[in-house]
């Protein structure tokens, strides 16, 4: 081992691969009690797929919301796709792990956010460790739903480190 360990990288791929999971049970079994998820993501990523008119709108990042109505989602090792209601308008998305920034379940006070390190061109470089958000109500009207917790408190993976 000539570099030493990249936790960071590690700890994506764990985080990702807890996402995958997730997902994957809920299209399997549906959403269980108030659970429900707010997911951000760029829409500049070049394997996202979304309708030209959402990513004219959200030319960055875009906030869903996968709560009341949601169908087809299909999850798979690199991504997953769901359609989704737009003010009575079905779209189908393709959302891949890389290109999710945050992923939140307020109703549990969960939370993930997979942040990126840039070097001195501004480009991305290799991300950093996953942090915890909190779990706001804040939507940016992707989707219709009631207003929920605000201002939860969320354990962050750093107060686990020695």
């Amino acid at each position: 081992m000539s570099g030493g360990i990249d936790y960071g990288n590690l700890m994506h791929k764990a985080m990702r691969g807890l996402i995958q999971q997730v997902l994957t049970d809920v299209a399997m079994s549906g959403l269980p009690g108030e659970h429900h998820f707010f997911i951000t993501f760029d829409t500049g990523h070049p394997d996202v797929e979304l309708a030209d008119w959402l990513s004219d709108r959200y030319p960055g990042e875009m906030t869903v919301v996968m709560q009341h109505w949601f169908d087809a989602l299909d999850v798979t090792d690199d991504g997953f796709s769901v359609t989704l209601n737009f003010g009575d308008a079905p779209e189908r998305l393709y959302i891949p792990y890389d290109a999710i920034k945050t992923f939140v379940d307020p109703s549990v006070e969960f939370g993930l956010r997979f942040e990126t390190q840039e070097d001195d061109d501004g480009e991305d470089d290799a991300p950093s460790s996953p942090k915890s958000v909190p779990a706001s109500g804040k939507d940016n009207g992707e989707t219709d739903r009631k207003d929920d917790k605000s201002d939860a408190e969320i354990v962050s993976l750093d107060s686990f480190r020695k």
